[in-house]
């Protein structure tokens, strides 16, 4: 699950695109009225006698019915039976996926949707390798010996079908934020050939003030919202690129968005990958530093890390080279398993050549018997709650007096936290064309705090499908935010991503903040304690102060959203500009 924190301070100052404004502003209007036509002219269309292979379109009233199949009682008992001990963590690999899948199954199979895979089963097999990393680590630095405890000062993996990777005194260079990018002129690996070295980079994208301000120049990697330049997976991918021998990522808690016991929860655990041929062409160790062992090894090689830092800002920064050598030896325990995307599927009716696709990872990060007393992960929020969601959702689409124009998929992925594993597999081995593949909207965690009178979208004006939450929401009485925070790069951090990347318009919604009946500031103190207590720990369970009446509230909102897109005319469209648009018109799907 992607960490979601929002600052108190609620206006976002960025440029406006008035392109953007105005084409947004021109699809709402059309939107609005498709879905005002879909959601109502089922009155004289169909009934709850109805023939579902009309193709018609259930009443305004009928979908507002159907929702109420969406409870709190019911998301609540399946979030404390998904993170029971007894489901050991959910991780991959182990004998809670399988009590887990099982239980998804039993649960599609019981609210009669057929199983989604065309083989005739509820289970998409997704072929992972496992690689459980024993890592050490030093580096001399000055002439000084610098050791490293794992994984309190780092974290190191490698993704090489071997035991062992070994890199041993390789010469280390600071390249800055790691980051070639032509449209920006930018390229912080010029003038040096890292093959065989040891590179040390910052998280984030490239921190470009405006010229004698203090402000963030927009024309470069999009000012203060994060390009995927800025992700962790980019800088690893360049670095694989450059031959570098080990790409090492400092951490710093503000641009990463997340502390660095999420990097030590996260990846001191067992991690998988899709089993691909290219595997052998990554950069051998790939890990993170934190920012105080860094600091310390710049320093002992004679140079200060906030002047490097400042200087990487810049155009026409140059790699570094340290006064350091470092040494890596990653032994690794290696294994091949057979992980399970759980998939059930609501045929269509007359468009059912078409998919709309829910997604909620059910995965988890097990159990860590290293752990004195609970060691049990069992991440109640991330993801029990978007999978026991996504389950209500389906409940209610069934209990509409017609089925949807178009089919809707219920794909729960396996490995989201290992790195959208499952969405990835999915997204390049889909069951039904991506091209046919109207949607996919994203369930990663639910409110558990109570009513809001606003709604989140991760990456609000990505794509239309904006417009058909905007439209629930205002017959809803209530409104859209964007995200707060667009310099953590949510919208790349979750699995939605994977079908983007593809093409496929997605949706991936947050809790709103503005709580109803409550002092300001609650939502953000709540959301402070889960991500300093709970978030990635073994804390993560079911707590006795949750109120998912706004769970309820935005997941009647996303079904509304889903039943929208499922019976109109028209198909979700990427915005102007957007980096996913030209992979989307390369297509076949037509408006």
């Amino acid at each position: 699950m992607m960490i979601r924190t929002f600052r108190a301070a609620l206006a976002i100052s960025q440029p406006r695109d008035h392109r953007r404004e105005n084409f947004m502003m021109h699809r709402l209007t059309l939107t609005m009225a498709a879905t005002i036509f879909a959601l109502a002219a089922g009155a004289s269309c169909a009934g709850p006698g109805g023939s579902a292979s009309s193709g018609g379109t259930a009443s305004a009233a009928s979908v507002d019915t159907a929702a109420q199949a969406i409870t709190s009682v019911d998301i609540l008992q399946h979030i404390k039976d998904l993170s029971a001990d007894s489901m050991e963590g959910r991780a991959p690999g182990t004998p809670g996926e399988v009590k887990t899948i099982a239980y998804l199954q039993a649960q599609y199979k019981a609210l009669g949707l057929k199983p989604g895979n065309p083989d005739g089963t509820y289970l998409q097999n997704v072929d992972l390798i496992g690689y459980m990393a024993h890592p050490t680590g030093s580096y001399t630095a000055g002439g000084k010996a610098i050791s490293l405890k794992y994984p309190d000062d780092f974290i190191a993996n490698s993704r090489h079908d071997r035991p062992e990777t070994k890199v041993e005194h390789s010469d280390v260079v600071f390249v800055g934020y790691g980051v070639v990018a032509p449209e920006y002129g930018w390229d912080d690996y010029k003038g040096i050939d890292v093959t065989g070295k040891t590179i040390l980079m910052l998280v984030n994208d490239p921190q470009v003030r405006v010229p004698n301000d203090t402000s963030l120049d927009t024309t470069m990697f999009k000012g203060k919202a994060m390009t995927y330049y800025g992700r962790w997976t980019y800088k690893y991918e360049i670095a694989s690129r450059k031959r570098a021998a080990a790409a090492i990522i400092i951490h710093e808690t503000g641009p990463a968005g997340y502390p660095y016991g999420v990097v030590r929860g996260s990846n001191s655990q067992e991690q998988f990958d899709v089993i691909s041929p290219d595997a052998e062409t990554r950069v051998p160790v790939e890990g993170w530093i934190t920012l105080e062992k860094a600091k310390e090894i710049i320093s002992a090689a004679g140079q200060n890390f906030d002047a490097l830092k400042a200087a990487a800002a810049r155009k026409d920064f140059k790699p570094v080279v340290l006064d350091a050598k470092a040494t890596y030896d990653v032994k690794i325990d290696v294994r091949k398993i057979q992980s399970h995307n759980v998939v059930a599927l609501l045929e269509g009716t007359d468009k059912k050549d078409e998919y709309l696709i829910y997604t909620a990872h059910w995965d988890h990060l097990g159990r860590d018997t290293t752990l004195k007393g609970d060691q049990i992960y069992n991440g109640a929020l991330d993801n029990a709650s978007g999978s026991a969601a996504m389950l209500d959702i389906a409940k209610a689409f069934t209990r509409l007096p017609v089925r949807p124009r178009r089919s809707v998929l219920f794909l729960a992925v396996t490995a989201e936290e290992k790195g959208l594993v499952g969405a990835k597999y999915y997204a390049t081995h889909p069951l039904y064309p991506l091209d046919k593949t109207v949607a996919n909207i994203n369930v990663d965690g639910i409110n558990q705090w109570g009513k809001t009178s606003d709604f989140t979208v991760i990456g609000l004006g990505n794509s239309t499908l904006d417009d058909d939450l905007l439209s629930v929401l205002k017959a809803d009485h209530r409104t859209v935010r964007p995200d707060a925070e667009p310099e953590k790069g949510y919208y790349y951090r979750s699995d939605h991503f994977e079908f983007a990347k593809q093409g496929v318009p997605a949706l991936d919604t947050d809790a709103g903040i503005d709580y109803i009946g409550k002092p300001q500031g609650y939502g953000m103190k709540k959301r402070d304690e889960y991500t300093n207590k709970d978030y990635h720990n073994v804390s993560d369970e079911v707590k006795p102060d949750w109120d998912l009446s706004g769970g309820v509230q935005d997941m009647q909102t996303l079904f509304k959203v889903g039943y929208a897109v499922a019976t109109s005319n028209a198909t979700p469209q990427w915005m102007p500009g957007t980096e996913f648009k030209a992979k989307r018109d390369s297509m076949t799907v037509k408006p």
